[in-house]
């Protein structure tokens, strides 16, 4: 028998990727095209939902080909993406009836407050939904869409309207209309879903005039979802899950207490807390890890909004380094502590502050400040935001961090991964494969066309290097204080 490989659909927030394994776990290949991010008026983000689809598409096409795999060997296709992400469409045409909404956008923060003030409201949204109520959701960006977009209303009345997160609108693109349908990790992010009871939340659709009609069919994360058909042969949409989730059941964290950090677009801690929800008293996120095997298992979660994203500000925006790989040997050129502190709160503040009004802010700049301590602070910054979370979440389940698993384009960085173990105080392990996220749908999608089983993932994972902690405890505690002192003057700056 010849080789067979899983193809995984990793579609972020700034780029398509599909991601080839064979039936050993092992990359074989890799095809991204980048995606616009359209920014309408401030606070803003938008992208082009059938810009997202057929970006998705050609990389799937440029992998199976540049690879000479015959569409025959492919056993089955996972599903990962940027999650919150809101597409609404015409049921009947497929034309979506505005741009998607991206999570990291604002527009709804007025809305938000509103809805916070009632004290009862607030209760209810974290004891079912798991959330705090934020514009970073999925429920108050489909509500500004059927209160603002004409043709969304008239088709809302007709009953032919739709609603998605990206992996439901890829789903349905790739099955040509005929499977409308998310898993239990994307649904867990819209605010309108019930995590205990395991369906839509009556009573949040009924508070923001969302008819259940136009939401998709919740399934496990390991599904047999539908069928994409390449070259006459038909091919298994056999796993799906939010790209948060899905780097988590990458790195094997299948046991409760077992923790990863994803530094991407934004940067993602995520904890395993086992088959009953765990809810914070700091300010985290409880949601649903996966579902597998008849059993939900759930998850404690801290978000960055802003991680990766900061170095392309570094790249895009300031036009301080010309790669983002770049910044780690500016980084290296600065002796000793530079003092300066950048709060990248450039969409406000996400756990354990929520503030939707904090703004980037640089703290400690003097007359020698050159870009290469804008630099180095940048990347700091993210092990500082990292600790936030990590410090949050110890507390709320009561163990201590043994070490940090850590995936996603930054932790290439050296610099960074140093930092964080030093700024934390615990070892940090980066993966051999730190496309986690693309691997944790793989994975999905193996184990629904039963290719691999759960021990085979644990036997598969491997670490590529591990940073241990040579910073000082003074010096730890010192640096750390001063950024709580930046985040504290970054925050309540919108009016």
């Amino acid at each position: 028998m010849g080789k067979k490989y899983i193809i995984a659909l990793d579609q972020g927030t700034t780029s398509s990727r599909t991601v080839l394994f064979d039936d050993t776990g092992k990359i074989c290949g890799i095809s991204q095209k980048e995606t616009e991010q359209i920014y309408p008026k401030h606070g803003w983000v938008e992208q082009n939902a059938v810009e997202i689809y057929q970006s998705q598409l050609e990389t799937l096409h440029n992998v199976i080909r540049e690879n000479n795999v015959d569409a025959a060997d492919i056993l089955g296709i996972g599903i990962t993406n940027q999650r919150e992400t809101t597409v609404l469409w015409n049921k009947n045409t497929g034309e979506p009836v505005y741009n998607a909404i991206v999570w990291q956008d604002v527009r709804t923060s007025k809305l938000c407050k509103e809805l916070k003030a009632d004290a009862t409201l607030n209760a209810y949204v974290r004891d079912n939904t798991g959330l705090v109520i934020d514009s970073y959701f999925s429920a108050t960006k489909i509500k500004w869409i059927l209160d603002n977009v004409p043709k969304a209303k008239a088709l809302n009345e007709k009953g032919s309207l739709l609603f998605g997160t990206v992996d439901t609108w890829l789903l349905w693109n790739l099955t040509k209309g005929k499977v409308h349908a998310t898993d239990y990790s994307n649904a867990s992010r819209t605010m309108i879903y019930n995590i205990k009871d395991l369906e839509w939340d009556k009573n949040m659709l009924d508070r923001l005039g969302i008819p259940e009609s136009m939401l998709p069919e919740v399934k496990p994360s390991c599904f047999h979802f539908g069928n994409f058909t390449f070259d006459d042969h038909v091919i298994p949409l056999s796993g799906m899950a939010g790209d948060q989730q899905a780097a988590l059941f990458g790195q094997a964290c299948f046991k409760k207490g077992e923790t990863k950090n994803t530094y991407g677009t934004g940067c993602f801690l995520l904890m395993n807390t086992g088959k009953k929800p765990k809810f914070s008293a700091n300010g985290l996120l409880t949601t649903i890890a996966w579902g597998l095997d008849g059993e939900v298992q759930y998850a404690l979660e801290g978000s960055v909004l802003i991680a990766g994203a900061a170095i392309q500000w570094l790249r895009d925006g300031l036009q301080l380094i010309d790669h983002a790989k770049d910044s780690e040997y500016f980084a290296e050129q600065v002796i000793g502590d530079s003092n300066v502190y950048v709060v990248p709160a450039f969409a406000g503040l996400g756990a354990p502050y929520w503030d939707m009004d904090a703004r980037g802010s640089i703290f400690g700049l003097t007359r020698d400040t050159g870009k290469n301590h804008l630099i180095k602070a940048t990347l700091e910054s993210l092990a500082y935001r990292s600790k936030d979370l990590i410090l949050a979440m110890e507390e709320d389940s009561g163990v201590k961090l043994a070490a940090l698993k850590v995936d996603g384009g930054a932790c290439a960085n050296n610099y960074l991964m140093q930092f964080q173990a030093g700024i934390l105080g615990t070892r940090v392990e980066r993966a051999e494969i730190i496309e986690s996220t693309a691997l944790g749908a793989a994975y999905l999608a193996g184990i629904g066309v039963g290719l691999w089983k759960k021990e085979d993932i644990l036997k598969n994972r491997k670490i590529q290097k591990e940073f241990h902690p040579v910073m000082e405890e003074a010096k730890r505690d010192k640096l750390y204080a001063t950024w709580k002192k930046a985040v504290s003057r970054s925050m309540d700056w919108e009016d």
